[in-house]
């Protein structure tokens, strides 16, 4: 697996690390306000980003056309714009971390318990789509063990922001650069917990070339993995924005014929853990990460 080369002049290292500490300083220091702007605040802010940052713009249309070939130049442009304003009033929503707006159907709620019971642990996928702390935060709040795997950023301060909100909303960090981490989640699903892992981005970790829009993604491992070790039901799950900031959250069972083959089994539970999230981008085109290089690692070895 190769990773195409960077193109184009890079600032030198001091420089990144003095524009990230800047920006993280301003994130603090705005914080306290952005819990008391309206959602649609989020939404004017995400707008006049799409205009002013650049290289995320360029990069969102690249994807659109890779996934949308069909559509117009302006449909796409209009996804685009309309995928920037809803990170900018998810942004706005998880600072305030109000997951009370976020609904969700009693035969989803009891797909979900159903799995819980079967005592195995439960391998929660899902993507960024629409409002996924929202819905991690919602889902934790049915009162069964939940938690999630996350890489730590780049700031430990933001790190710390995030290891308190979502300990704050009862959701268990599971950081990846522990190094007791991998054992601490085997411990985790096999006393009944409920772990959370996000699917739909290529980095740096194991993984496998699965379809995606028609192309093969890099797509991380780690879910199928653990699903097909410990016999665990994988449930698919995401957020979707009706109005507002009401949200109402879509759960499917990832049912794949079970062969006893732990890399037969993870791989196909992880292929259609994809498929599962691709249908919910179709649908919900504005509402995904645009800008996210998917398919930036390639399949020549």
């Amino acid at each position: 697996m190769i990773r195409p080369p960077a193109s184009g002049h890079r600032p030198p290292a001091f420089l990144k690390r003095l524009r990230r500490g800047l920006r993280v300083r301003a994130l603090l220091l705005a914080l306290p306000l952005l819990k008391l702007l309206p959602i649609e605040a989020g939404a004017a802010l995400g707008w006049l980003a799409w205009y002013l940052v650049g290289r995320q713009r360029r990069l969102a249309l690249e994807h659109l056309r890779i996934a949308f070939p069909d559509r117009g130049e302006s449909e796409r442009r209009r996804i685009g714009r309309a995928t920037f304003a809803n990170l900018g009033r998810a942004a706005l929503e998880t600072a305030r971390g109000d997951a009370s707006r976020v609904e969700l159907s009693a035969p989803d709620e009891g797909l979900i318990r159903a799995a819980h019971a079967e005592g195995k642990g439960v391998i929660l996928v899902t993507g960024h789509i629409g409002a996924w702390e929202l819905f991690a935060r919602r889902i934790a709040a049915l009162g069964l063990p939940s938690g999630t795997v996350a890489k730590e950023a780049q700031d430990p301060r933001l790190t710390a922001l995030l290891q308190q909100a979502r300990q704050s909303a009862n959701v268990r960090v599971f950081w990846r650069g522990s190094p007791m981490s991998a054992r601490e989640v085997l411990r985790f699903l096999r006393s009944g917990g409920m772990l959370g892992i996000l699917i739909d981005q290529d980095t740096d970790v194991a993984g496998y070339f699965v379809p995606f829009f028609g192309r093969p993604a890099f797509t991380p491992r780690a879910a199928g993995d653990l699903a097909a070790r410990l016999g665990a039901p994988m449930i698919f799950g995401c957020a979707h924005r009706l109005a507002g900031n009401v949200h109402r959250i879509v759960l499917r069972r990832v049912d794949v014929a079970r062969t006893g083959d732990r890399e037969t089994d993870s791989r196909a539970l992880t292929a259609a853990a994809t498929k599962m999230i691709e249908d919910e981008i179709r649908a919900n085109p504005a509402e995904w990460v645009w800008m996210h290089p998917r398919w930036r690692t390639s399949t020549q070895a």
